[in-house]
């Protein structure tokens, strides 16, 4: 059986063995058990707890008669997606100093602070307090606050 990795890339792969498993009406416990591996650590990789080793996933994809490699592909494209996650979250101020009645029109934890840079550059230093604006020049640097607030 091949699964197509397109459909789903960045998908922990616990959560297709899961699907798997299903689809083929096996109990979870009793295949970690054939594979000779601890049940709690299958349930934990089920539950995308902990990544997926190649050893592993080569048992599984034997076990299930998947392509080989799939897991494996799936486990790189899931760390890849999390690290891409980790940076983006990087790449914001500290939300802790500013205040979210600033924001009271949106969700301050939702907001693209790459994409949305010059409103809130205004926005902060039209009601921000010292601290705030401190921290948004420390964020975007002070030519870009300056470019923003002579435009």
């Amino acid at each position: 059986m091949k699964i197509e990795i397109e459909k789903y890339k960045g998908i922990h792969p616990g959560a297709v063995i899961e699907r798997e498993l299903k689809k083929r009406n096996l109990a979870q416990r009793p295949f970690a058990l054939s594979l000779l591996e601890y049940p709690q650590t299958f349930n934990a990789i089920i539950k995308g707890k902990r990544g997926v080793s190649t050893a592993l996933a080569l048992k599984i994809e034997n076990a299930l008669d998947l392509e080989e490699g799939t897991l494996s592909i799936l486990q790189v494209y899931y760390d890849i997606k999390k690290e891409k996650q980790k940076s983006l979250k990087a790449d914001k101020p500290n939300i802790s100093i500013l205040r979210k009645s600033l924001f009271w029109d949106t969700n301050i934890d939702s907001i693209n602070w790459q994409d949305q840079s010059s409103a809130v550059i205004k926005r902060i230093f039209e009601r921000g307090n010292f601290s705030e604006k401190k921290e948004i020049i420390n964020f975007y640097g002070i030519q870009k606050v300056k470019t923003t607030l002579i435009k």
